[in-house]
């Protein structure tokens, strides 16, 4: 998978650090949609589908936008999760208070 420019257009992730951003990066949306899934023990080939589709999802979201923080990217994806695999979805959404 590549860096997603949709249309000649970048989006930025604002991080949590103070004055850090970094420019969207499907191959991390889809690893962690992808970890979400195999950590309720989707199969698989069916986390490898799922995490394609979320990002596919994603991407005409971010295509007018500049900038989101990761809180927003984690809270749609989360929303579109939910659809497919609602476990999945809690588990991606809750992932940093656990542990």
């Amino acid at each position: 998978m590549e860096l997603s420019t949709l249309a000649n257009h970048t989006t930025f992730i604002v991080k949590r650090t103070p004055n850090y951003t970094e420019p969207y990066d499907e191959r991390k949306l889809y690893a962690s949609i992808y970890a979400a899934c195999l950590c309720v023990r989707t199969p698989v080939g069916e986390a490898e589908l799922t995490a394609a589709h979320m990002c596919k999802f994603i991407e005409p979201w971010l295509a007018d936008k500049q900038e989101v923080t990761s809180h927003d990217i984690r809270r749609k994806t989360a929303e579109f999760l939910k659809v497919y695999n609602p476990d999945a979805a809690y588990m991606y959404s809750r992932h940093r208070l656990i542990g």
